[in-house]
């Protein structure tokens, strides 16, 4: 595809659709890549552009798991290689230049589907990586102009600081422009940067002040591709007067917590003298040193250690760390506890893309324990349900491939009502996302929502509220950690009406979110409930699906055969009764036999039922469990059968080894049997034997009548 017909079909597709771009830099060069996309049916056109100080070398993008690339092209000197994976990965041997930019086109098996992204050095370094996700044209709403134009007399900006230094970094904020524009941010005549505005008009980014840039009042200028333009005129202060400052920085650690656990994965970082060492030794409770670690501090005086992760053998009680930046000197303590009841760190802090990712550690035994590993925007990748033995022991691995995204990685451990949050790095080191939680999912109007976040140490992270018609709901709030990374928000929801809300709390590009409910019902109409298959394997996922009453509270529990609670998930259904919840996964280690998921809001409930089978059953295995009201009989047996080759015959057998009745057992091609048994009403209460015979194979299982 040459650049006369990819800019064709690029300008095509633009008249109908427009894909807005969410992007999550990893490193410096993030705010400097620039990808814009637009889309038809099936067929995308992804346009990068180069607005770093680096060559960009190799270009990868890839799908969901629900979406396939079916084809694609390139522009000339690009070569373009689908992986086993579904990746593509294009390269040249003339790489995209500063200032230049090259367009790709793909077709996928369905329309509208988000393309991931990532942008590689010469070293096969990430510059950045990111997302785009296709939209429909966007109404106007009461946010954005309704103009029809990308600048309009209502569009107005600001920026953060409103008094910034050359050499600093400013936030850009705007309302009231066109829904889904790009836009161009000027220092006079300098183009700074690119951004994209969202479907109400607004944006948010970030810009750099250039080091070159002279101390003066300057007019800064947000302009479109017409040239109209709005503008806010600023004096921008010299470098010298921080410089001055830099030269006093004093000696600070922060990222210590007064108590710590074995497992903490910790950040420590700080101030101190400019472009000096920064040593800390660590001592621990019988007064030996525990181990010695270095930093470099940069010009600014700014300094941070590697990830520590506390090791589980680590001895219980108080250490002290001795910190020296050549020119001062301090002391910081700690204890070093044990109140978890969930403790789990990985092998190593940082994995190379081919090697397996493993976890261990412990947790309370003989009690189930949900893992869930998450990739590094947030997207489930991998689950299970484990039952704890007597030892307490959990161990869970996780395979990677040369082309697993690199990143952070989050293993989210849950025991009863106990999380723990995980972190290890893939062709990286970790770093501490951004987590929030809320102390339940539905609240009153006239309730105090208590919100749990998590981060960094001491960093100040921004929270937003979405309402349930996707406009925030009122002003960003800014919230400082506290030392030991951790911190707690009080949510006045009065003036909230019914509906479903967002959270989302974010850090530069780091960002996460959490639904809550405000005002939803319980036991509003009748419940009906299914999964989308009958059988399912040991560590499948299920999606389970309903309706009943609109915003209506739900709570679905998971049992086993033997009626056993493996996994309780409150839930909701949307403003036309539609239920979606896809949180349930068969443990690894899961019994044949029918499991049930309930859905219970109030005194209205339903359940359904599903076939769990192993993909290697050794002989036959047979189940039973009780059955409803058949023919006006109270009393029935449901008896499955999984495995089977051949029909069977099923006997029952009471204790004293008395044949009651035999069966018939007729199997299906998947090896199936299932045979209703409606109990006598003069049987005598008891145990008794259900045995199935063929002439290859036997099983049998027991039950009691009460």
């Amino acid at each position: 595809m040459n650049r006369s017909s990819m800019r064709g079909i690029f300008l095509s597709i633009a008249v109908l659709f427009s894909i807005v771009l969410i992007v999550f830099p990893s490193s410096a060069h993030g705010e400097e890549i620039i990808v814009n996309s637009i889309a038809l049916e099936e067929t995308s056109v992804l346009e990068l552009t180069n607005d770093s100080n680096e060559n960009v070398n190799t270009v990868r993008i890839w799908l969901g798991s629900d979406f396939s690339f079916k084809s694609f092209k390139t522009e000339k000197g690009w070569v373009g290689e689908k992986n086993t994976q579904g990746m593509i990965i294009f390269t040249s041997s003339e790489p995209i230049k500063p200032g230049e930019s090259v367009k790709f086109g793909v077709k996928t098996d369905k329309p509208n589907s988000g393309i991931n992204w990532q942008a590689l050095d010469s070293k096969n370094t990430e510059m950045s990586i990111g997302k785009s996700i296709p939209k429909g044209l966007p109404s106007m709403t009461e946010n954005s102009n309704d103009t029809g134009e990308s600048i309009s007399t209502e569009s107005i900006f600001r920026i953060i600081p409103e008094k910034p230094n050359v050499g600093s970094t400013i936030r850009v904020t705007g309302e009231k422009f066109g829904p889904s524009q790009e836009l161009y941010f000027y220092i006079d005549a300098k183009k700074i940067g690119t951004f994209v505005t969202d479907q109400n008009g607004h944006f948010m980014t970030t810009m750099k002040i250039p080091d070159d840039q002279k101390a003066d009042r300057v007019d800064l200028i947000v302009k479109d591709k017409d040239g109209k333009e709005k503008k806010i005129s600023l004096r921008i202060e010299d470098e010298k007067s921080r410089m001055v400052q830099v030269e006093n920085i004093p000696l600070t650690v922060k990222g210590i917590p007064d108590v710590i656990h074995r497992g903490d994965f910790l950040e420590i970082f700080g101030t101190g003298n400019p472009n000096s060492g920064i040593k800390i030794e660590i001592i621990g409770p019988d007064g030996q040193s525990v181990r010695t670690r270095t930093a470099q501090s940069n010009n600014k005086g700014d300094w941070a250690l590697e990830p520590l992760l506390v090791p589980l053998d680590r001895p219980f009680g108080k250490y002290t760390g001795i910190i020296s930046d050549g020119r001062d000197s301090k002391t910081a303590s700690w204890i070093l506890e044990s109140d978890k009841t969930i403790i789990i760190i990985p092998t190593n802090l940082k994995f190379e893309p081919g090697e397996t990712m493993k976890f261990n550690g412990t947790a309370l035994p003989n009690k189930p324990i949900e893992i869930i590993l998450e990739d590094p925007f947030g997207k489930e990748i991998s689950s299970d349900i484990i039952q704890v033995g007597d030892s307490g022991i959990v161990e869970f691995e996780f395979p990677t491939t040369q082309n697993t995204i690199e990143g952070t990685y989050t293993l989210i451990a849950t025991q009863e009502k106990k999380k723990e949050f995980i972190y290890a790095g893939l062709g990286m080191l970790p770093v501490t996302p951004v987590n929030i939680e809320f102390d339940k999912l539905n609240y009153k109007a006239t309730d105090t929502a208590i919100i749990t976040l998590s981060g960094k140490a001491s960093e100040v992270i921004s929270l937003l509220i979405v309402d349930p018609g996707d406009k925030p709901k009122g002003e960003t709030i800014s919230i400082t950690l506290q030392p030991d990374g951790r911190g707690v928000h009080s949510l006045d929801l009065k003036g909230y009406s019914s509906g479903v809300y967002t959270a989302v709390v974010s850090k530069g590009s780091a960002q996460s979110s959490e639904v809550f409910t405000v005002g939803l019902t319980i036991g509003s109409g009748q419940i009906v409930i299914n999964t989308t298959k009958l059988n399912y394997e040991p560590g499948d996922p299920i999606l389970v699906l309903g309706e009943t009453g609109p915003n209506v509270l739900l709570t679905l529990t998971m049992l086993d055969p033997e009626g056993k609670e493996i996994k309780v998930k409150e839930t909701f259904s949307d403003k036309t009764g539609k239920i979606t919840e896809s949180a349930f996964r068969i443990p690894s280690d899961a019994e044949p036999g029918t499991w049930i998921i309930n859905a219970k809001s109030g005194s209205n409930f339903d359940n359904t039922e599903l076939d769990v089978v192993t993909s290697a059953l050794e002989g036959m295995v047979v189940t039973a469990t009780k059955g409803e009201r058949y023919l006006g009989n109270e009393n029935t047996l449901i008896i499955k059968v999984f495995g089977a080759k051949q029909n069977a015959e099923i006997e029952i057998i009471s204790d004293e080894n008395k044949v009651i009745v035999v069966l018939d057992g007729k199997v299906t091609k998947e090896g199936k049997i299932e045979q209703r048994w409606i109990i006598p009403k003069q049987t005598e209460p008891g145990l008794y034997t259900i045995k199935v015979t063929n002439p290859t194979d036997s099983a049998e299982t027991t039950f009691e009548i009460q």
